[in-house]
C-alpha cells in the first residue's frame, strides 16, 4: 500500500510517499481502507520528535528516530475486516477514529478507538473529528465542566480545535469570547461565539473582565496572563499548543507541568488536558454533528501525496480549522 513515512526527525521535507506492507488486524482490531486522513498539531510534533521529553514517553519515538514511521492520525473511511473479538463493526461500515499511521491507504486501528461516522458528513469532513473535536469535549465536558450561563474564553478559537471547543460551549449553553486574528474573525463568529478579542490589538487578559472558564490552546501567555482572565474560583484548562522549530526539551510541556505545579497554592482550578481517544466521545460527537450543533470546519484539501505541504500550511502557514488529505477517490 501507499503510505507517508518518515526514518528520520525533521521538517516535512523528510516525508515520503512509499509501498510500505499493507498491516493485518490481530484480536480487537479493525483494518481500515483509509479514504480521507486529517493534520493535526501532533503530526509536526512527532514528525520533529519535538519536544525531546516525549521521545522518552510516546511509545510512536524514539531517542534518534521514529519508532512507528508511518505519520498521521485522523482517519475516515470503511472498515475491510475484522480482528477476533469485534462485534460492533464489520467489513463494509464507514467509520472514523484515532490511530498511528492514518497516512495511509490501510490503517489498523483498536476496535475501540473506532466509530461508525455521522451520517451527514463526507469522509473528508468526518477525517477532520476525532483528535480535535475529542480534546474540544474532553477539556470543556470534563475537565472545566463547562455549564449554562458560565462564560468561557477559548485562545486559539480558529484552530482545529478551537473551532470544536466554540461550537460545543455554545451548545453548552455558555457566553463565549473567541481569541484570533482579525482575519479570522468571520470565521469564529459564524461559528455562533459571542464575542471576539483580536490579540493583534487588545489583550484578554486585562481589558475584557473575567471568565468562569479559560481553555488555552496556544500556549503563547504566561500562567499570570491565564489566571488574571479569570473570576476568583475560574478553571483553566490547559492543551499543549504552540509551534516549535524543534530542538526544545519540554515545548508546550512545559505552561502544563507549571500549572500542575501552582495548581496546589491557588484557588483556581488549574487543569492540564490530556484526550484519550474513545468510540463513546466520537458516539457523543456524532450525535452533535447529526443534529446540526457541531459541523467540522475544513480550510484546505491534499492528495495523500502532497502529505508535506498539508503539514507546512499547518506549522508554518497558520492554518485555520483542519486541513484534510484525500486517499483514494472517495475521499
Amino acid at each position: 500500500m501507499k503510505a507517508i513515512v518518515h526514518h528520520r526527525y525533521g521538517g516535512p521535507e523528510v516525508l515520503r510517499l512509499a509501498d510500505v506492507a499493507t498491516p493485518a488486524p490481530s484480536r480487537s482490531q479493525v483494518l481500515v481502507r483509509v479514504r480521507a486522513a486529517s493534520v493535526n498539531a501532533r503530526d509536526w510534533h512527532f514528525l520533529r520528535g519535538d519536544p525531546y521529553l516525549a521521545r522518552l514517553a510516546a511509545p510512536e519515538l524514539g531517542l534518534r528516530g521514529p519508532k512507528v514511521t508511518v505519520r498521521g492520525t485522523d482517519f475516515a473511511g470503511t472498515v475491510e475486516a475484522v480482528g477476533e473479538g469485534v462485534e460492533h463493526l464489520r467489513p463494509g461500515d464507514d467509520v472514523y477514529g484515532e490511530a498511528a499511521g492514518a497516512f495511509a491507504e490501510y490503517v489498523c486501528a483498536p476496535a475501540q478507538v473506532v466509530a461508525t461516522m455521522p451520517r451527514n458528513l463526507s469522509y473528508g469532513q468526518a477525517a477532520a473529528v476525532p483528535l480535535a473535536a475529542n480534546t474540544a469535549l474532553i477539556g470543556l465536558r470534563d475537565r472545566a465542566r463547562v455549564r449554562g450561563g458560565q462564560r468561557v474564553l477559548i485562545n486559539g478559537s480558529s484552530g482545529g480545535v478551537g473551532t470544536f471547543a466554540v461550537q460545543l460551549a455554545k451548545a453548552y449553553g455558555a457566553e463565549v469570547t473567541a481569541v484570533c486574528s482579525p482575519q479570522n474573525a468571520e470565521l469564529v463568529e459564524s461559528l455562533g461565539t459571542d464575542h471576539v478579542v483580536d490579540y493583534t490589538r487588545d489583550d484578554f487578559a486585562r481589558h475584557h473582565g473575567r471568565y468562569d472558564v479559560v481553555l488555552d490552546l496556544v500556549g503563547n501567555r504566561s500562567l499570570t496572563d491565564l489566571r488574571r482572565a479569570l473570576t476568583p474560583e475560574g478553571t483553566l484548562v490547559l492543551s499543549g499548543g504552540g509551534v516549535s522549530r524543534g530542538g526544545s526539551l519540554v515545548g508546550p510541556m512545559g505552561l502544563m507541568m507549571r500549572g500542575t505545579a501552582v495548581a496546589r497554592f491557588v484557588r483556581h482550578r488549574v487543569l492540564p488536558l490530556s484526550a484519550v481517544p474513545s468510540a463513546a466521545n466520537l458516539a457523543v460527537l456524532t450525535e452533535l454533528i447529526e443534529s446540526g450543533r457541531l459541523t467540522p470546519i475544513v480550510e484546505r484539501t491534499y492528495p495523500l501525496s502532497e502529505a508535506a505541504a498539508a503539514i507546512r500550511r499547518l506549522e508554518v502557514e497558520h492554518a485555520r480549522a483542519k486541513i484534510v488529505l484525500h486517499v483514494g477517490s472517495a475521499g
